[in-house]
């Protein structure tokens, strides 16, 4: 239990919006198909949740349980969850504006379009979309929808880690690490275990956005660098303060993993699973790959692939 999410908070949300999200599955392979040593892995297929990543979760349960002013919701993102809050608003009826950067992949910008919400690029990174939509909020009253610092984000992310707590056993659960948000819930459901053996949660950044890293360091959220193949979902400057607390008590480690794993990553998934994630969804899968991560002798480790928002399958791109 955390102070500011727990287990049955996390419980009640996932009957809350389980009409809206899907039951993604996992699949379980072997360290040995990608070339590593022959140990158990359970990858956990997020990027099949609707709009594409696990966002639609924590948007969801943000449209759900607060109240919707005729202006409706507004949202700041690098893509993905702009995508999922434009999915829930288009579910739940909803008027919807979403601020992206430039760096927004195009695919995430098209699946915005998609859902119907209106949309506004501009600025170089997350936090120029953040401080535009700031200022529609005061223009128009619209409700924010925070993408990582929100109660009721953690709380709909943390619902990903009750799914995977149901499918599998494990003893070390490998997430990417953008704002938190999706790290925050899944170690404050893991973190309220009781009569089991503990589950470690270990944090994934890329080496050119280490937001939890540098927090972690400095012992509350800072700015950090915010560049790298995975800036569009992996690069918010820093990370929540709703989730450092968590991240700090809960989270047993925080690695960092290069552009070119990541990208190896992606070209792995894909050549060994048929599975086509976007940068951001395949950094956790980085740290086994790359050997930044390297289980004991049986232990059983999860890694969610988190987003498969791309246009295609072409792994050439800078």
């Amino acid at each position: 239990m955390t102070s500011a999410i727990g287990r049955r908070d996390i419980e009640e949300v996932r009957e809350v919006i389980r009409p809206y999200v899907r039951v993604t599955p996992v699949v379980a392979v072997n360290g040995g198909d990608f070339g590593l040593a022959p140990f158990p892995i359970t990858l956990k297929l997020e990027l099949l949740q609707h709009s594409g990543s696990f966002k639609a979760r924590g948007a969801c349960t943000n449209l759900l349980t607060r109240k919707i002013p005729d202006a409706g919701v507004v949202a700041a993102s690098g893509g993905n969850h702009g995508v999922a809050v434009a999915y829930a608003a288009m579910r739940l009826g909803v008027r919807a504006k979403i601020f992206v950067p430039t760096i927004s992949s195009s695919a995430k910008i098209a699946r915005i379009r998609a859902y119907g919400a209106e949309l506004e690029v501009g600025g170089e990174r997350y936090a120029d979309a953040l401080t535009a939509s700031v200022a529609w909020v005061e223009r128009s009253g619209a409700l924010p929808v925070h993408a990582f610092d929100q109660r009721e984000t953690l709380l709909g992310q943390g619902t990903l880690g009750l799914e995977l707590s149901e499918q599998a056993s494990l003893d070390t659960v490998l997430v990417a690490v953008g704002g938190g948000g999706l790290i925050g819930g899944i170690a404050a459901w893991y973190a309220g275990r009781t009569g089991a053996a503990r589950t470690r949660v270990i944090g994934v950044e890329p080496e050119l956005a280490p937001t939890l890293t540098e927090a972690l360091k400095a012992g509350r959220p800072v700015d950090a660098p915010a560049g790298g193949i995975a800036a569009d979902s992996l690069a918010p400057r820093r990370v929540g303060e709703l989730m450092f607390p968590i991240a700090r008590d809960h989270v047993a480690k925080v690695l960092l993993v290069s552009d070119d794993a990541i990208r190896q990553a992606q070209e792995v998934l894909w050549t060994a699973t048929r599975i086509v994630a976007e940068p951001g969804g395949a950094a956790a899968f980085a740290a086994l790959l790359s050997g930044a991560y390297t289980p004991s002798a049986g232990e059983r480790v999860g890694v969610v692939i988190c987003g498969g928002n791309s246009t295609a399958v072409d792994f050439d791109h800078a």
